[in-house]
């Protein structure tokens, strides 16, 4: 265990030290209110318009402050950052528009599900952190409620555009991470019949059943979409899927969802890893071979999840090294020249690409770190 709890003690010293204080200061804009968009590599923002989705992953990531150690004043950050969003992004209708201005005027009030899973996901850990689960609650309830009135069947949420021809897992992904989050701090058992209805799509549409992959693109049937879009498979979405199915199938009791968590988990390792430059890549085909060979930041952060938590059910101490191995890629994203940034994209050469850090990267980190944290504090506790 001490490669394990070396490693989480030094990305929590990042974040604790360097990410959680940076982003306060310089990614809020305390001018206008809102979270900035990026931050350059020289610690400032960059003035763009600001994606609905990237303002409830960072109230999330300040929401988590406080477990991490931050002294910081993290409830009030998301006490303001929370307000700001519901007065900018929530229309009379009860969804959340797409993009805003820096000073807060609407650029695009069309409605995303991907915005609409991350609305429901800040919404959960903002009530938390200030204590208004009974307030907030309702708001989510109303925003769930109106998403499920458009399914065609439990679980199978579509784009919010009627027109759509193409339909894709991710968002279901998220609305399924927001669901088990609300389960959890004690919302409606809404939450658990939505989760339950992802989950069992994720198991019989979502999962290819031959090889135990999960594909990213569907038609409106759920059947893998034509052409290459269908045969796309994301090792980052295997990790990610691998965790979420993982917890569930343990709150369940369902070790068919344990399996395919564990199988995800296996894929992602041996086909979707480089490595050469130890980190996971952006994506596979359908028969495993290499189709984007650039590594995003976010799959290392999901790799730790996945792995700590399949440490946790099996038992396996592989999978700890599994998890080190992650961590240890995702500590490559943040050896940055100004501590508390990240670099976004590696190339298979094993070149970051010099370019502001992304936001919407910070809910993914704190995520992993904070998972890292619990899962290494109960082992060593046993």
């Amino acid at each position: 265990m001490a490669d394990i709890v070396q490693r989480r003690d030094r990305l929590i010293a990042w974040v604790r030290h360097h990410a959680y204080p940076l982003w306060w200061e310089q990614g809020y804009d305390h001018a206008r209110g809102g979270f900035h968009e990026k931050l350059d590599q020289t610690g400032r923002p960059v003035d763009a318009p600001r994606r609905a989705r990237v303002q409830p992953r960072q109230i999330y990531s300040y929401a988590l402050a406080p477990t991490l150690g931050w002294t910081g004043p993290a409830r009030a950050i998301v006490e303001q950052a929370l307000a700001t969003y519901l007065s900018r992004y929530r229309r009379d209708d009860g969804l959340f528009r797409t993009l805003v201005a820096a000073d807060g005027s609407a650029l695009d009030d069309s409605v995303d599900l991907y915005d609409q899973a991350f609305a429901l996901f800040g919404l959960c850990h903002a009530a938390q952190a200030l204590g208004e689960l009974s307030a907030l609650q309702p708001v989510a309830v109303s925003l769930r409620d109106r998403l499920m009135a458009r399914c065609a069947h439990q679980g199978g949420f579509a784009n919010l555009d009627p027109g759509a021809s193409t339909l894709q897992s991710n968002p279901n992904m998220h609305l399924f991470e927001a669901s088990l989050a609300w389960e959890a701090a004690g919302g409606d058992a809404g939450w658990a019949t939505m989760a339950d209805g992802i989950a069992g799509l994720a198991l019989t549409r979502f999962i290819d059943a031959r090889t135990g992959a999960l594909r990213e693109f569907f038609d409106r049937t759920w059947q893998p979409a034509p052409g290459l879009p269908g045969r796309v498979v994301e090792p980052g979405h295997q990790f990610e899927w691998a965790w979420l199915l993982l917890r569930w199938g343990q709150l369940r009791g369902r070790d068919d969802a344990i399996k395919a968590g564990l199988r995800l988990l296996t894929i992602a390792e041996t086909h979707g890893v480089d490595p050469a430059r130890g980190v996971g890549f952006n994506s596979l085909l359908d028969d495993f071979s290499i189709h984007d060979h650039n590594a995003r930041l976010w799959p290392q952060t999901e790799r730790i999840k996945a792995a700590v938590l399949a440490a946790e059910i099996t038992g396996d101490p592989g999978f700890w090294t599994v998890a080190t191995q992650g961590a240890d890629g995702l500590l490559r994203y943040l050896d940055t020249p100004v501590q508390g940034l990240w670099w976004d994209k590696l190339s298979p050469a094993g070149i970051f690409t010099d370019e502001p850090a992304p936001a919407s990267s910070f809910y993914h980190i704190t995520c992993a770190i904070a998972e890292l944290d619990r899962a290494v504090t109960t082992a060593l506790a046993a």
